[in-house]
């Protein structure tokens, strides 16, 4: 069994199809991981949603921050900007289906040696933290009480992590983490803001993989969300969103070897 780990594909369902049939991807042995992300920007989320949903547990999804905004959009928590391009999937036959399948995903999948999420981790989390922690978000996306979290989440640039949360601010909280998160301070503190370039980062504020005292962690992170740091590869780092909505590349890596497969973007 092969796994390929593919970044943001952002509704960019041309250019996943033909980095699928550039990794001879074969649904009765391979997987695929897909960092979150999966729709908006794009120009078409509906069929990106549609096959990746038919692969079953070929598939493995974790959430990322335009999934959520998908689900806020649709309970009426915010609104569509103009350079959203969710509309396809709001007015489908099968939206319903749709979008509780998304609501039904992952924040973080464990599989060691390797950890899937969308954006990256605090560095005071150990995974074990994270995970449990990311538990307790699928437990509430998935009940009853799931629009109390989106209304929480939505706007989001006040939320802090801090232990002593609790309810749906906390579980928005570890939503921010997960989804969001590109810098930080060397003790924490999340930049809301800032989504430009790794060299371009306010001051006081590290990419969240470079802070020095992050908890030991014996795994390598999978992650995407931050399209201008590119594909950025270290020892325990995978990060795969290489900016296909943004006319670059879409991206895979085999995880056996970490060998890259790479597709231009197919127009946008």
């Amino acid at each position: 069994m092969t796994t390929y780990a593919i970044g943001d594909v952002q509704g960019c369902y041309e250019s996943l199809q033909r980095l699928i049939k550039h990794i001879h991807f074969d649904p009765t042995h391979d997987r695929l991981w897909f960092v979150g992300d999966l729709v908006n920007r794009g120009p078409d989320s509906l069929n990106v949603l549609r096959y990746i949903k038919n692969l079953g547990d070929r598939a493995i999804v974790v959430l990322g921050n335009h999934d959520l905004f998908l689900l806020a959009v649709a309970e009426g928590v915010v609104k569509v900007r103009a350079e959203d391009t969710l509309d396809e999937i709001l007015t489908a036959p099968d939206h319903d289906e749709l979008l509780t399948w998304l609501r039904q995903q992952r924040l973080l999948y464990r599989e060691d040696p390797f950890v899937l999420v969308h954006a990256g981790l605090l560095p005071q989390w150990s995974i074990d933290e994270a995970e449990r922690l990311a538990r307790e978000v699928e437990a509430g996306m998935q009940g009853p009480s799931y629009r109390d979290i989106l209304r929480a989440l939505y706007p989001s640039k006040h939320l802090q992590w801090s232990s002593d949360l609790a309810g749906p601010t906390r579980l928005a909280t570890v939503i921010k983490v997960l989804t969001r998160l590109r810098a930080c301070s060397p003790d924490g503190l999340m930049e809301s803001s800032f989504s430009g370039p790794p060299e371009q980062i306010p001051a006081g504020y590290l990419p969240w993989f470079k802070v020095d005292a992050r908890e030991p962690r014996n795994a390598t992170i999978v992650c995407g969300h931050w399209a201008a740091l590119g594909l950025h590869c270290e020892n325990q780092l995978l990060a795969i969103d290489s900016g296909c909505v943004w006319g670059r590349q879409l991206t895979a890596i085999r995880l056996e070897d970490r060998a890259v497969f790479q597709v231009p973007c197919t127009a946008t």
